[in-house]
């Protein structure tokens, strides 16, 4: 069949049409994003998850429906490699700038920009807020009056604004920045001012513990949503509503397979749909298409999802033994040395607590001693289950 572009998009946001469950974090944040509108109260929040899980989609997709639904303005600012309160405030306020370009009210708001917007012709005009590290610190200084004024200019076109700062891995680790959110929030809770604004920080629940360590009262600050897994009947929605786009049927045991493999990260499922697609030589996903898809999709995901030491030491000679006994029974999340070490050869236990003190250096697994003496688990299930693809490949090729 013709291959003219693959409709799946590892590394990327889930596309809009092919978002599937997380009803409730959905309206949890529904809720915060228009009650905060409604009482112009400022709202903060945290969405944390394992990596992989799919925040950043799920945020987005709440930007998407309140948009359309509820007159919001939505700002999504990806901060990674942001360091410093002021290259926080000039990716927020640029995205504005560019998100606001060929919108009705982008008149009212261009005034507030004055001299700061400039058009870059490379590729095409666009826009970029230029400005100087006095204005983007006054910005800092002055925030919330800045977020006033923008809602002031928005007038009855729009009764709120939604910002989410996504990857906050280096303001995380800013005591800088922890003290002015807490200096930001307090006042803004003194001010007899309403200010309808949401805020959503998207990040590894360790981030927000580094934020708190930083600055303990924000412990307080955030009304967290945590999101899990997808469920086996999601994951499978999610595969037959992409396929279906171009056409493809998935048969009921190649669902079940791929479903399995993903282990309700959507990062998973992305590369395996698009590891499955590439191997269909029909209008159907074959048992055959799904399995072949999930033996490639272990190599992509190591390669491009796991740090690069962890990725070598599991594809290593010496571990793979034991990868492919482990492959044979049921691989848990949690694991005891000892039932392992019953499935190994002598030759394989002599290796066995070099892998484990290897896994535990690379941070890959860690001990759970409230379970007891030689119990570990995977420190995410992005780990778990790209050991569990490597131990099933491992296996069925005889390794």
């Amino acid at each position: 069949m013709p291959k003219d572009y693959s409709p799946f998009t590892p590394g990327q946001l889930v596309p809009i049409d092919f978002f599937v469950g997380r009803v409730k974090e959905v309206d949890l944040l529904r809720v915060q994003v228009l009650d905060s509108s409604v009482t112009s109260r400022l709202k903060v929040n945290f969405l944390t998850g394992e990596r992989g899980i799919g925040k950043s989609s799920l945020a987005t997709f709440v930007r998407y429906l309140v948009e359309k639904d509820s007159e919001i303005l939505g700002i999504y600012a990806s901060l990674g490699g942001v360091s410093s309160l002021t290259g926080m405030a000039r990716k927020i306020f640029d995205r504005l700038l560019k998100e606001s370009a060929e919108k009705p009210w982008y008149g009212k708001i261009s005034d507030l920009f004055g001299e700061h917007i400039k058009q870059v012709g490379l590729f095409g005009v666009t826009l970029e807020f230029k400005a100087s590290r006095e204005d983007l610190q006054s910005i800092v200084n002055n925030f919330a009056e800045a977020i006033r004024q923008l809602n002031s200019r928005l007038g009855e076109q729009k009764r709120g604004i939604y910002i989410i700062l996504d990857d906050i891995n280096g303001l995380a680790t800013s005591p800088d920045f922890a003290n002015w959110l807490k200096s930001f929030i307090d006042e803004v809770g003194a001010s007899r001012t309403s200010l309808p604004l949401c805020l959503l920080f998207v990040g590894l629940d360790e981030k927000r513990h580094s934020l708190i360590r930083l600055q303990p009262s924000l412990a307080r600050v955030f009304d967290i949503v945590d999101i899990q897994t997808w469920s086996k009947e999601e994951t499978a929605e999610f595969y037959k509503k992409v396929f279906a786009e171009v056409g493809i049927e998935v048969d009921d045991d190649a669902l079940a397979v791929m479903s399995v493999y993903a282990g309700g990260l959507p990062v998973l499922a992305q590369e395996i749909g698009d590891a499955t697609f590439k191997r269909t030589t029909s209008n159907r996903v074959t048992l055959a298409d799904a399995t072949a898809g999930v033996v490639a999709a272990a190599d992509i995901v190591g390669r491009k999802h796991l740090e690069p030491q962890v990725f070598n030491a599991i594809r290593s000679k010496s571990y793979r033994t034991i990868l492919k006994r482990v492959g044979e029974e049921p691989f848990e999340f949690r694991f005891r040395k000892k039932e392992v070490r019953k499935l190994l050869s002598k030759t394989e236990d002599k290796a066995f607590d070099n892998f484990l003190q290897k896994m535990k250096r690379l941070g890959a697994i860690v001990p759970v001693p409230d379970e007891g003496r030689g119990v570990y688990r995977f420190q995410n299930r992005l780990h778990y289950f790209y050991f569990y693809m490597e131990a099933e490949k491992a296996r069925k090729s005889g390794e």
